[in-house]
Parts: structure tokens; C-alpha cells; sequence
């Protein structure tokens, strides 16, 4: 097709010096001469342009089909690597259409600016837009054909992704539950007790002008027991003086071997009820 257009071109400049030849000077027909070399030039380069914006466009139209195959020898296949292979396949096949679309657009706008208007041209850029049609159908009926497959496919991801993500919400919810309740279970069987001379206990402002637990005392000094398993202190003393208020049906004061009260909790929940802090001063 250049050569076409080159010998159409070669005609016309001998045409017109012929005519120079017979009407007008050496120089004038030189003067034509450059002026139609300088329309070869531009006529050469964008037949140049062209033929490479129309070698893209096969080699666009090679590479679909191409990938048409892989996706027809992957549906044959089963398991994680067909559905990828076809994924991959129809992700190429459409970024390729969408190249030679704009390919095409070029190659009309080309046909229609350019000075090179031949009918051999613009039947070209029909054909290319007739075999993009044409595989724009062909793409249709693959995705048809595969689309119950790929949305099958993409609702059993979508499900397990959505499953998952609600097993972890309930896991971290229940969690969560667990460990609220857990540590409300803690707060609410969690009681504080000290046993001190009457020294250390004004010290730690526990017991101040014959009051308990009156002013800032310092919660650093109790020790935390929990009151389902913690029934029995020691308070290794042969003097013991329970400064708190606890029902006294609910406790009894007890000495070992050694002649040292024990304190011996009979019913906690009744004990603690009064107060979670229990005061013992001892000598």
C-alpha cells in the first residue's frame, strides 16, 4: 500500500514537470519539485505512523486470541489453577480490547486528518473496526458462558470472606463478653484485707481517733482475696480485734496449737455484704 501511494505521488511530480517544461523556467520547475518532495515526505511519514498504529493493532488482535485459547484449554481443567488461568485470561483479552479500540480511533482520526485519503485505507480501518465488533461478540459469549461458573465462584468467596469475617466478629465479640464478664465476675467476689498493730494502722491512716476507714487510707496495705476460696487468715496473733462491721453469724475467731486466732469464714457472701473491706487489729 506505500508503494502505491509513493508511485501515485512519483506520477504527479513527473505530470507536473512535463508541464513546467513547456510553460515556465528551469528554476520554477525546480521550485515544484521541492514542493513535492516536501508532500512525499509528509505523505511517507504518516503512511509510516499508520502502518505502525495497524501493525499494533494485529499484533492486539493476535495476543486475544491467544489468550481466547487459554481460557477455552482452562475450562477443560479443574480446580484453583483453571479458575486463576481463566481469571487472568479474560483480565488480558478485555485490557487488549480496550487497546485496540483506541488503536482503531487513532487509525480513523489518522485516515480522516492526514492528506492521504485512499479507499484502500479507510476499508482497512472498516475491517479493523468490523473484527473488533466481532470479537467484542465473541467476548460477550465467553462471558456468558462462564459466568455462572464466575459467579458462582465469586458468591463461594464472597461467602466464605463474609463467614469468616463473622466467626472473627462472634469469636472477638464473645471474647470481649468473656472477659467483661469475667472481670465483673473478679469485681464482684474481690474483698481487701489488713491485720496490723495499732501502730501500723494508724500509719497507713486505716485507723485514726478510734475510726476505720475514715480518711485517704492506703489501699496498698490490704491484701485482695477472692471470697469463694479465700475462707480462712491467719493473723498470727494471740490478740485479734475485728474493727470492721461483719455480721458475727457469719465468722468465728479461732486459735491453733500456738495459742494464734485464725479467722474462719463460715458464710462469705453474708460476711462481705457489709463491707468488702475487712480491718483486724492485732498485738
Amino acid at each position: 500500500m506505500k508503494k502505491i501511494l509513493l508511485f501515485a505521488v512519483a506520477a504527479v511530480m513527473i505530470a507536473s514537470c512535463t508541464q513546467t517544461g513547456k510553460n515556465g523556467t528551469i528554476e520554477q520547475a525546480d521550485e515544484r519539485i521541492d514542493s513535492m518532495q516536501r508532500v512525499l515526505d509528509q505523505k511517507d511519514n504518516e503512511i509510516n505512523d499508520m502502518m505502525s498504529t495497524f501493525n499494533e493493532i494485529q499484533e492486539g488482535f493476535r495476543l486475544i486470541e491467544a489468550d481466547e485459547e487459554k481460557v477455552t484449554l482452562a475450562k477443560a481443567g479443574e480446580g484453583a489453577n483453571q479458575t486463576a488461568q481463566i481469571r487472568e485470561s479474560m483480565k488480558n483479552i478485555q485490557e487488549r480490547m480496550k487497546h485496540n479500540k483506541e488503536l482503531i480511533a487513532k487509525l480513523q482520526r489518522q485516515v480522516r486528518e492526514g492528506s492521504s485519503r485512499s479507499a484502500e485505507l479507510k476499508k482497512m480501518v472498516e475491517n479493523f473496526t468490523k473484527e473488533l465488533e466481532e470479537k467484542n461478540n465473541e467476548l460477550q459469549s465467553l462471558r456468558a458462558e462462564l459466568e455462572q461458573k464466575n459467579i458462582h465462584i465469586a458468591e463461594l468467596d464472597q461467602t466464605v470472606a463474609t463467614l469468616n469475617t463473622s466467626v472473627d466478629e462472634l469469636k472477638q465479640e464473645t471474647q470481649q463478653k468473656a472477659e467483661t464478664i469475667s472481670n465483673q465476675d473478679k469485681e464482684l467476689h474481690t474483698a481487701y484485707y489488713v491485720f496490723g498493730t495499732k501502730k501500723e494502722l494508724k500509719a497507713n491512716n486505716v485507723y485514726n481517733g478510734g475510726k476505720v476507714l475514715q480518711s485517704n487510707f492506703n489501699k496498698n496495705y490490704f491484701t485482695k482475696v477472692d471470697i469463694r476460696v479465700d475462707k480462712e487468715i491467719k493473723l498470727y496473733s494471740k490478740s485479734a480485734k475485728i474493727l470492721t462491721s461483719h455480721p458475727a453469724s457469719s465468722y468465728s475467731l479461732q486459735q491453733d496449737a500456738q495459742k494464734q486466732y485464725i479467722l474462719r469464714i463460715n458464710n462469705p457472701d453474708v460476711f462481705w455484704s457489709t463491707s468488702k473491706y475487712l480491718v483486724i487489729m492485732v498485738k
